[in-house]
């Protein structure tokens, strides 16, 4: 079943309805061609409860009746954040759609010394907006309680800041033979625990 994300004011629980706005309105009437009586599911982005709704008007906005809250239990307790070396043309939209769909809920673009990419400061914002979207996107494709987080893009300097809160750090390593990423997750015993796996980037040749 469709999943669409709204802001927690656009939930009316006294009065059992939900508002959708902006561009999901588009999808649901043009794209889904959704009618008046069927079944979506709405899930709140501030505190991910997920109810299941029936559409009640199709108008400009979008009023759903809610039938009733789902339950919560799609989501590992786990935190992991994908901190990813700038790739190369459209791959950062790809590893966020795949990310999102294995259950991350964090991103972090990194900028390393060996990365090709360069990206101005003008242009960083539209970048992460345009990330953050297809993680919007992912998440509700396949269903998910939440929408990963695409932060601002960090350097070497500034992303020991954002490490030090975290219960483990891997780095991942492409001469590793015999270590796995389970092998080290399953040695974890707090199953709240922050994880990042910090990955580079393909790099230029040392060539060159």
């Amino acid at each position: 079943m469709q999943r669409f994300f709204v802001e927690e004011n656009q939930i009316d629980i006294e009065k059992k309805f939900i508002e959708i706005i902006g561009e999901d309105v588009n999808h649901i009437k043009n794209v889904l061609r959704c009618k008046i009586g069927e079944q979506i599911e709405v899930c709140s982005k501030e505190n991910s409860k997920a109810y299941l709704c029936e559409i009640s008007n199709l108008g400009d906005t979008i009023k759903a009746l809610i039938l009733k809250e789902l339950e919560n239990n799609k989501e590992s307790n786990l935190h992991i954040n994908i901190i990813q070396g700038l790739p190369k043309a459209d791959k950062m939209e790809l590893i966020i759609q795949k990310g999102t769909e294995l259950g991350i809920k964090e991103f972090t673009p990194l900028i390393l010394k060996r990365c090709i990419v360069k990206i101005d400061s003008k242009d960083e914002q539209k970048k992460i907006e345009r990330w953050q979207k297809q993680a919007e996107v992912a998440a509700k494709q396949c269903g998910r309680d939440v929408i990963p987080k695409v932060n601002g893009i960090y350097s070497i300097n500034t992303i020991y800041d954002l490490l030090k809160d975290y219960d483990l750090v891997l780095l991942a390593y492409e001469n590793e033979k015999k270590n796995t990423l389970k092998n080290e997750i399953e040695k974890i015993k707090n199953s709240n625990a922050k994880i990042a796996i910090v990955i580079g980037p393909e790099g230029r040749d040392r060539r060159n």
